[in-house]
């Protein structure tokens, strides 16, 4: 493993500890989409099939029980906990997330590394990723003003996939015959999405300012 694999796996760790800090301590989820959170959830748990069938390392292991298990609480805390959910705004976060799922189940089936039921659930859990961050994104934009733990959830989230790019690099060029392109293009659109967030995530920290998407 490389710094930057291990980077990004801390920063991606970071993103859902501000997340459930946020939640957890302060009894909120203003701002946060549940559309996400669920297909985070439907990410990991077709990503991760392979828990119970092949060990990798320790290490490994635990991170994937960490996502798998910090997605599904994430959702239970928005669905189910009695103070956390009076705070979803359901009526911003309208976000058709479930027409996500068939066009990326339908990538997967044509574009994948072998045509095995593993593989094209983890193809599919790659296109989807690279699209999840959508409602969140959009409900950010329709309620403008962002709190800073919300700010800095999004903004690790993003900076994690931007430093597995950074680790594809390095393993490409000290890898014999790395190439990756299904993990490569996704994670590259996914990077992306985050584009106009960042610029304006570091615009805020730079003036100062409390931290606002354009509408």
């Amino acid at each position: 493993m490389n710094i930057f694999r291990l980077a990004g796996d801390m920063t991606h760790l970071a993103s859902v500890l501000v997340l459930l800090l946020k939640i957890h301590t302060i009894k909120s989820c203003a701002g946060i989409s549940l559309k996400t959170q669920e297909l985070y959830c439907i990410v990991f748990a077709t990503r991760y099939l392979d828990i119970f069938t092949d060990y990798i390392s320790l290490y490994n292991t635990v991170m994937k029980l960490i996502f798998l298990g910090s997605s599904f609480s994430i959702v239970w805390y928005i669905r189910r906990h009695k103070i956390v959910r009076r705070s979803y705004d359901k009526d911003q976060d309208t976000f058709r997330h479930l027409f996500l799922l068939l066009p990326c189940f339908l990538l997967a089936l044509l574009i994948h590394e072998k045509f095995t039921f593993k593989e094209v659930m983890w193809a599919f859990s790659l296109y989807l990723e690279a699209v999840a961050i959508l409602p969140q994104l959009v409900l950010l934009q329709r309620t403008r003003n962002i709190d800073n733990l919300t700010g800095q959830y999004v903004f690790l989230l993003g900076g994690y996939r931007a430093l597995y790019i950074l680790n594809w690099i390095y393993r490409y060029f000290t890898e014999p015959h790395y190439v990756h392109w299904i993990i490569w293009i996704s994670g590259l659109v996914q990077t992306l999405l985050y584009a106009d967030f960042f610029y304006y995530y570091f615009q805020s920290w730079k003036n100062n300012a409390k931290l606002e998407l354009p509408a």
